[in-house]
C-alpha cells in the first residue's frame, strides 16, 4: 500500500484517489470486468505439457517470468514454450466478498477509499501543483452528433479511439473504433449522414488489454494522392505487434479504396500493454510515430532508455521514400543518424506509454502526454534528441537508477498531476481557434479515468498555469480538431463533444474550501 509492492496484484497506493467507491466495490465483486493494464493473466504452455498462469513480470529472449496469485515466481525458458497467450480472466478470484459481513465489506471499502497520495512540498510542485483550480464557469460540452454511435458489443469492452476531420472536407469526419471499424460521418443541413468507411476487424488484434485500432493520419498531399496511415495492433507469429500501414481513399473520397495496404513499420511488443498510440505528420512533412515501452510494469528491461530499440520512443520517418527492405526512409537530420549504438529512426526517447501528441499549428511545438506508472501523469514539449526520463524518472520524481547512464541529461515535463486528479492522461491540442478567446494558446488535455479536462499554458518550458476546465460524461479517450481550430473530446463509450469556450474565461477560477479540490 506504499508503492513498494512486488506481488501479482497492483499496489494500493493512492487507490482512493484513483477510484470512487462504486469502482472499488465493483473491483471486488467483478474482478474480471475491468483489469488494469499490466495485470492481465498470462498463460504459458510448455512443450512438456505443463501450464503456468500468472502476471508477466519479466520477458527476455531467453525466458519469461510469471508470478501467480500465491506470490511465487516461475521462470520458463523460451526454448520450452509451446504457446503463450493472454486471458480475459483476472488472477483475482471471484467470491472474495462471501466471507465478509455487510458491515465488514463497507469497512473495507471505506478503508480503500481513504488511501490517498500524500501532499508534498517538492521543488517540482510548480510543474506538478498540489491544487489545479477549476474554472468559475466550466467550458461547455456540445454533443457533436445527435446520438451515441452504434458500437459493436463484444465480450471484451471496446470503444471509440480517435476522431479526425477529412482534409478539405469541412463537415466530414472519420471516427475510429478500437475493434477496427472506421465510420464516415458528415454533418448536413438536415442532419447527419453516417456510413462505414472501412472495416478492418479481421486484421486488428483487440481481444484483450488496450490494443486495437489506435490512430489515423492524413498525408500532407492527401487531396492529390488520397493516402492515409493507420496505427494498430496485430497478432503474428504468436506475438502482439504494432504496425503502421499506408492506405488510400477511393476516388470519390467516401470510402477506403479497397486496395491492399502497404506496411510501413512493424514493432513487436514484449508484453501486451503500453503500446502508446498516435501518429501525426509534422510541419516538416515527415511522419512522427510514438511507441510505448510495451511492459511489463516498471520497464524492467530498460526499453525506454535503450537506443537500440524502438520501444519507448518517438520516431520520425520519411514515408515518401524507402530504404532497402524498410517501408520508409530515415530523414538525414534525425538526431541519432550515424551512431552505431542507436536506431536512426529515433527522434526522442525515455517514454513509458504516450497516449496522443500533437503539433501546435502556430509554433510547431510538439506536445505529448505520457501515462505514468504509480504516481504521476505528465505532459511534455518534445524536441529533437531529448531524453524524457522513463524509467529513471516518472514525471518530476526519481523512479529507478537501474538504467541511468553517465552523461545522459533528462528533460522534465511541462506539467504533471497526481492521482487525485486522474490516473491515465489523454493528450490533446493547443487551441488555435478564436484569437480573441482567453483560451487561445492553451493546451487542452484530460484524463481517461477521472474524465477531467485540463487547460495548460507554459512560458520558456515552464508551467505558467493549469486549470480544470471541464469534465466529460464518458471516458476521455482522445481529442480531435478541425481546420477552423475547434477542439473535440471523444468519449470511449460512443459520444463526441465539441468544446465551446465562448462562455468561459481561462483566467477566472472558482475558490473552493481547503481540502476539497480534486476530491
Amino acid at each position: 500500500m506504499d508503492g513498494s509492492a512486488s506481488k501479482a496484484g497492483p499496489d494500493l497506493f493512492a487507490v482512493g484517489d484513483k477510484f470512487g467507491r462504486r469502482d472499488l466495490v465493483d473491483a471486488v465483486l467483478l474482478p474480471s470486468a475491468t483489469i488494469s493494464p499490466g495485470y492481465g493473466t498470462v498463460i504459458v504452455e510448455t512443450k512438456s505439457g505443463d501450464e503456468h498462469q500468472g502476471i508477466l513480470k519479466q520477458a527476455t529472449g531467453a525466458s519469461v517470468q510469471l508470478m501467480g496469485a500465491d506470490g511465487k515466481l516461475v521462470t520458463i525458458a523460451a526454448a520450452e514454450i509451446k504457446e503463450q497467450r493472454g486471458s480475459t480472466l483476472s488472477l483475482m478470484p471471484e467470491g472474495l466478498h462471501a466471507g465478509l459481513s455487510l458491515q465488514e465489506f463497507a469497512d473495507l471499502t471505506e478503508y480503500l477509499a481513504s488511501l490517498r497520495q500524500p501532499e508534498s512540498a517538492l521543488a517540482s510542485d510548480h510543474g506538478m501543483p498540489n491544487v489545479i483550480p477549476p474554472l468559475a464557469k466550466p467550458v461547455s460540452l456540445r454533443p457533436f452528433f445527435s446520438q451515441e454511435l452504434n458500437l459493436p458489443r463484444q465480450k471484451v469492452q471496446t470503444g471509440l479511439t480517435a476522431f479526425h476531420q477529412i482534409p478539405g472536407s469541412s463537415n466530414v469526419f472519420l471516427v475510429l473504433h478500437q475493434k477496427g471499424r472506421i465510420w464516415r460521418m458528415e454533418k448536413t443541413p438536415t442532419g447527419e449522414d453516417n456510413s462505414v468507411f472501412a472495416d478492418l476487424e479481421n486484421d486488428v488484434f483487440c481481444e484483450r488489454g488496450p490494443n486495437g485500432l489506435q490512430d489515423l493520419a492524413f498525408h500532407p498531399n492527401f487531396r492529390e494522392n488520397r493516402k492515409y496511415y493507420l496505427q494498430y495492433q496485430v497478432f503474428e507469429d504468436g506475438k502482439v505487434a504494432t504496425i503502421v500501414v499506408e492506405k488510400t481513399f477511393a476516388k470519390d473520397f467516401r470510402t477506403d479504396s479497397g486496395q491492399a495496404p502497404r506496411r510501413v513499420l512493424k514493432i513487436v511488443s514484449v508484453a501486451e500493454d503500453h503500446s502508446g498510440g498516435c501518429l501525426q505528420f509534422g510541419p516538416d512533412g515527415y511522419l512522427y510515430v510514438v511507441m510505448g515501452d510495451t511492459g511489463p510494469h516498471h520497464d524492467p528491461n530498460g526499453h525506454a532508455q535503450n537506443l537500440q530499440l524502438l520501444l519507448g520512443k518517438l520516431l520520425r520517418l520519411d514515408v515518401d521514400r524507402t530504404e532497402g527492405e524498410l517501408g520508409y526512409a530515415v530523414p538525414k537530420d534525425n538526431p541519432f543518424v550515424g551512431r552505431a549504438d542507436a536506431r536512426p529512426e529515433i527522434w526522442a526517447y525515455g517514454l513509458r506509454n504516450p497516449w496522443r501528441f500533437s503539433f501546435d499549428r502556430a509554433t510547431g511545438d510538439l506536445w505529448l502526454a505520457d501515462v505514468g506508472q504509480d504516481r504521476e501523469e505528465e505532459v511534455a514539449i518534445v524536441r529533437r534528441g531529448e531524453n524524457h526520463g522513463w524509467n529513471v524518472y516518472e514525471g518530476f520524481e526519481p523512479f529507478s537508477n537501474q538504467y541511468r547512464q553517465e552523461g545522459r541529461a533528462f528533460t522534465p515535463p511541462i506539467f504533471a498531476y497526481k492521482r487525485k486528479y486522474g490516473v491515465s492522461i489523454t493528450g490533446g491540442f493547443v487551441y488555435r481557434g478564436d484569437k480573441k478567446s482567453s483560451f487561445y494558446g492553451v493546451y487542452v488535455c484530460g484524463d481517461y479515468v477521472s474524465k477531467r479536462i485540463f487547460g495548460v499554458t507554459q512560458e520558456n518550458g515552464k508551467l505558467k498555469a493549469a486549470r480544470q476546465i471541464g469534465e466529460l460524461p464518458q471516458g476521455l479517450v482522445s481529442f480531435g480538431t478541425d481546420e477552423a481550430g475547434n477542439i473535440y473530446a471523444v468519449g470511449y463509450e460512443g459520444m463526441i463533444y465539441r468544446l465551446d469556450f465562448t462562455g468561459s474565461d481561462f483566467d477566472e477560477v472558482r475558490a473552493e474550501p481547503a481540502g476539497t479540490v480534486g476530491r
